[in-house]
C-alpha cells in the first residue's frame, strides 16, 4: 500500500548516536550515525523486527527514498537501534510504534552480525538482534520519513520473491529470512486458530 500521510514527526537522523559493540555485542562507546556508516562502516548494535498478522502473513516496509543506505528498497517490518542507556527490548518496540503506529508483543529470537556494502555511499555493519510479533489489532499507520509503502505478504510468497527478484529487498531481510524459515520456523507466529 502507498503511504499517504502529511505531516510525521521526524524519528532519526544521520546524528542519532549508535552503540558501538564487539564481536560479543558488548558496548565499547557511542558513536554518529553517518560515521558508523561511513566507508565499511563500525560494528554497531540494531534489531530487525518481523510483524506477523492474523492470517500469518508478515509486513514488510519499502523504506523511504530519502535513507542513505537502501533507499526503495523492501525490508522487515521495522529496524533500527537502540539509544544509549536503553534495552534493545525497549528500542524495537519505541521503533515499531514510531514507524508503524503498531503496539504489540515482540519475542527476541537470535541474534546475528552481518556486513553489508551499498554502492559507494557506506555500509551496514551490525549486531543485529531479530524480534517477532503476531498483530491482532489495527492497520499499520506508517511515518513517511521512514516508511514510502507497506504491504502484507505470505511467508512462502516472499520467499518466491526473495530467490526471484533479490535486488528488490535489503540484504539483511534476506539473511534474516532465511534464518527464521530454517532453524526458527517452529517459533514464527501461526495464523490464528491454525493447529
Amino acid at each position: 500500500m502507498s503511504v499517504q500521510a502529511i505531516s510525521d514527526p521526524i524519528v532519526s537522523s544521520e546524528a542519532d548516536p549508535l552503540i558501538l559493540v564487539d564481536e560479543n555485542d558488548e558496548a565499547q562507546g557511542v558513536l554518529d550515525k553517518a560515521a558508523c556508516h561511513d566507508g565499511d562502516g563500525l560494528l554497531h548494535r540494531a534489531f530487525s523486527v518481523f510483524i506477523f498478522n492474523e492470517h500469518g502473513e508478515v509486513l514488510l516496509q519499502r523504506r523511504a527514498e530519502g535513507k542513505r543506505l537502501w533507499p526503495g528498497y523492501w525490508s522487515n517490518s521495522c529496524c533500527s537501534h537502540p539509544r544509549a542507556g536503553e534495552s534493545i527490548e525497549e528500542a524495537a518496540q519505541r521503533r515499531t510504534a514510531q514507524e508503524l503506529g503498531l503496539s504489540c508483543v515482540l519475542t527476541p529470537l537470535y541474534a546475528f552480525t552481518y556486513h553489508a556494502w551499498f554502492q559507494d555511499l557506506g555500509a551496514e555493519w551490525e549486531h543485529c538482534h531479530v524480534f517477532v510479533g503476531q498483530l491482532t489489532g489495527p492497520r499499520p499507520r506508517v511515518n513517511r520519513h521512514e516508511i514510502s509503502a507497506w504491504r502484507w505478504i505470505t511467508p512462502d510468497t516472499l520467499t518466491q520473491e526473495l530467490a526471484a527478484t533479490p535486488e528488490r529487498y535489503t540484504p539483511w531481510l534476506a539473511l534474516e529470512w532465511a534464518t527464521l524459515q530454517g532453524e526458527h520456523r517452529s517459533a514464527l507466529p501461526k495464523a490464528l486458530g491454525a493447529a
